[in-house]
């Protein structure tokens, strides 16, 4: 089965995997966003399949910007969800892709913790997550 996003589902994409990076760094404690924005990044840079194609397209810029942590996660994480939503109708096992492809970038981001990630870290990973499994 051949799957066909439109300029939008792709935009969506983008915006929901790099947003969570985005998200990650607005959560940082540590004094070091650009190092969580940088591996975060790289691991999306490695993913493979549909979504990695769609990650690697040279597009329309996303726009990640807000006044507020609660302005961009109002702008994320339901991008998350509709880009799980849209592939686990198209095409699951790229959904599978997606989620995993994500939770790779949070960890690869949280390795600046050294396995001891604050509270406010934890809980923000725990709202990108909650907002994948919701599709």
């Amino acid at each position: 089965m051949s799957v066909t996003l439109t300029d939008q589902d792709k935009l969506t994409l983008r915006t929901a995997a790099y947003g969570a990076v985005s998200l990650l760094v607005a959560a940082d404690a540590t004094g070091k966003p650009h190092k969580i924005a940088t591996d975060g990044s790289l691991a999306l840079g490695s993913a493979t399949g549909l979504v990695g194609h769609v990650l690697a397209e040279k597009s329309k810029p996303v726009k990640l910007d807000g006044k507020s942590v609660a302005e961009l996660a109002d702008h994320v994480l339901p991008a998350l969800t509709a880009t799980m939503s849209l592939l686990a109708e198209q095409a699951p096992a790229e959904a599978d892709n997606f989620r995993s492809t994500v939770l790779v970038a949070i960890e690869a981001a949280q390795q600046v913790y050294q396995g001891k990630p604050g509270p406010t870290l934890v809980e923000m990973v725990r709202k990108i997550t909650a907002a994948l499994d919701a599709a």
